[in-house]
């Protein structure tokens, strides 16, 4: 357990739901659901096996103070943002943001699930694009592909050989970016400085919180 969670959890001991209204985004919204279930109803990707709890069974467990089930979980990763579940709630929870708000709690103070396949996409492809301004679409490649190990990157690679060539005659990806060569933004500088500035703002409004 990070030292970060130990404090989270001696902080908000027996008070789960407190701790969510408090430090993920919009989770004040968790004890506005009625458990109606339109919202998993209405979900496109809740019948798939990696979803183990849908949004108001989700809701239920934070109010129950089943915390590391919940923190664990993989249903927030699940999310696609499609927004379905927030035009079906009769009372407008906005479902897609509190459980983004979930994820990244999770995520900060180290509970969320390992090796969660959505989870290292999100980072892979922040981690990808902040660098340049946009996104190396050769190593961002190689770093989900061989994730898994060498051998399974290597089948990956054959088994998607047509699509990364139809890529490169539409001059969509460009075999450089390898090497670190490629298109990048002219102002690097300006884009970090944006980014430095986003995640101080974020650091002030999460010390408010606190």
């Amino acid at each position: 357990m990070s030292d970060l969670n130990q404090q989270m959890a001696a902080r908000y001991r027996n008070d789960f739901l407190k701790e969510i209204e408090e430090q993920a985004e919009m989770g004040e919204w968790v004890k506005m659901c009625m458990q109606c279930g339109l919202c998993s109803g209405s979900c496109p990707t809740h019948f798939q096996d990696a979803w183990d709890h849908p949004p108001q069974e989700l809701f239920m467990m934070i109010r129950a103070g089943k915390r590391e089930e919940v923190l664990q979980s993989k249903s927030m990763w699940m999310c696609t943002s499609c927004y379905n579940c927030y035009v079906s709630c009769p009372r407008k929870v906005p479902v897609t943001h509190v459980m983004h708000g979930i994820a990244e709690y999770a995520y900060r103070i180290g509970r969320s699930p390992k090796y969660q396949p959505t989870q290292h996409l999100s980072k892979t492809f922040w981690d990808n694009c902040t660098k340049s301004g946009r996104v190396n679409e050769v190593n961002l490649t190689q770093t989900l592909y061989f994730k898994d190990g060498f051998f399974a990157g290597i089948k990956k690679l054959i088994e998607m050989q047509s699509i990364g060539l139809g890529m490169v005659k539409a001059r969509r990806m460009n075999p450089l970016e390898a090497m670190g060569a490629g298109h990048k933004c002219k102002d690097i500088k300006g884009i970090h400085a944006m980014i430095a500035k986003a995640k101080e703002i974020e650091a002030t409004r999460k010390a408010d919180k606190d």
